[in-house]
């Protein structure tokens, strides 16, 4: 097959790509490379002109204020529109998401509308944040909790919220509309997005995210004096990814045990040096609102490190779980400082989950594996 990927989003589409590609498929990649993460794309649509320098920021932020067109965003869709002839004759396209283009509304319909007329089948992922997804947070009365839940209790953080949100003003829901109208199936990746689409039309079964297993490194660390601690701060992401909680379990565990442990901090890393950067770690504090894993998760979990992140009731029964892959991080200091005071005390269950979260990403994320469930899908419902 032919097949086309908009977008990306923590290295989601590169790893299907690469799973795509072992089974002898054609597959090109286009997008932004997901800001400073800085991932690989075949076809680049990110602004640069609008970002060259401070006067162009200071004029770009000047019209905005002016016009509320954000003229990164024309350029990223001048750019895709300039290279639609090499986006044309696919048997599938898939979008990460309603908005994967990443340009004005009205330019990012007409993008998509060219995408059906010179494609055969258009399919659309639930891998990340988007209108469907937001409103079921919004009118949440199940979840104890979400990525939404500081807002909800502080709603002084709207502004802080606003890329989110945004999912839910009237000419985001249009656009989601428009390309609900026009893909064939939409797919969700973890439990998150599955259970906050319950109930919508053409939502398929979960397709687990692919991981790329033989490009990580399996650094299983001995027990040594000291448990080593890695927390990755995305400032973006601050409140939304629970790092504030985080810290503040990571203040209560240093306070009792200031000789047991050595805390990593980095702060916005480009992923090729985020991968590598806590190898020498025994523990990685993920996320605290979610329900399953995400991308930065799973790899940890591929290396062998205990991952505190989603892994609770729901992530428990999907999987038929009756043993520990990765700590359930809620949004309580105190008990992700009770669970890490016990990988301190005992750390030979550090040796013993890791082992475990490396079997269930081999066992449930293979790239290779995940890929062929898509065709599976893709074929079915073309």
């Amino acid at each position: 097959m032919k097949i086309l990927l908009i977008g990306e989003y923590s290295r989601f589409h590169n790893s299907l790509k690469e799973g795509l590609i072992a089974l002898g498929h054609e597959v090109t990649l286009v997008g932004t490379g997901d800001d400073f993460k800085k991932y690989p794309v075949d076809i680049s649509i990110a602004s640069s002109w609008c970002r060259t320098n401070w006067l162009i920021t200071k004029v770009r932020r000047a019209i905005y204020k002016i016009t509320k067109i954000d003229m990164a965003l024309v350029e990223t869709g001048n750019k895709f529109w300039k290279q639609r002839a090499h986006m044309k004759g696919y048997d599938v396209v898939q979008f990460i998401n309603s908005w994967s283009i990443r340009t004005t509304i009205e330019k990012e319909k007409k993008c998509i509308a060219f995408l059906e007329q010179h494609n055969k089948a258009l399919f659309l992922s639930a891998c990340g944040t988007d209108t469907p997804w937001v409103e079921s947070l919004l009118a949440n009365k199940q979840l104890p909790y979400h990525i939404l839940t500081p807002y909800l209790k502080d709603p002084s953080l709207k502004s802080y919220y606003s890329p989110a949100l945004k999912y839910v003003t009237q000419n985001h829901k249009a656009l989601y509309t428009f390309i609900e109208d026009k893909v064939k199936a939409i797919i969700p990746t973890d439990m998150d997005y599955y259970l906050g689409l319950q109930g919508h039309e053409k939502v398929t079964t979960l397709i687990p995210t692919p991981i790329h297993l033989s490009k990580l490194d399996h650094t299983t660390i001995p027990q040594q004096d000291k448990v080593v601690i890695f927390h990755g701060i995305n400032r973006t992401n601050y409140i939304k990814k629970g790092n504030d909680v985080f810290e503040a379990a990571l203040e209560i565990v240093t306070t009792k045990y200031p000789s047991k442990i050595e805390i990593i901090t980095v702060e916005s890393l480009p992923y090729a040096e985020y991968i590598k950067a806590y190898d020498k770690a025994h523990i990685l504090l993920d996320q605290v609102y979610s329900h399953d894993q995400g991308y930065n998760a799973l790899e940890a979990m591929a290396k062998g490190k205990v991952v505190f992140t989603g892994a609770g009731k729901h992530f428990k029964e999907h999987y038929q779980l009756d043993h520990t892959v990765a700590m359930d991080a809620t949004p309580d200091p105190a008990q992700i400082a009770s669970e890490l005071e016990q990988l301190i005390l005992h750390p030979e269950r550090i040796t013993e989950i890791a082992k475990n979260a490396k079997a269930f990403v081999t066992k449930h994320h293979d790239h290779i594996a995940i890929a062929k469930k898509y065709l599976d899908i893709w074929k079915s419902e073309s």
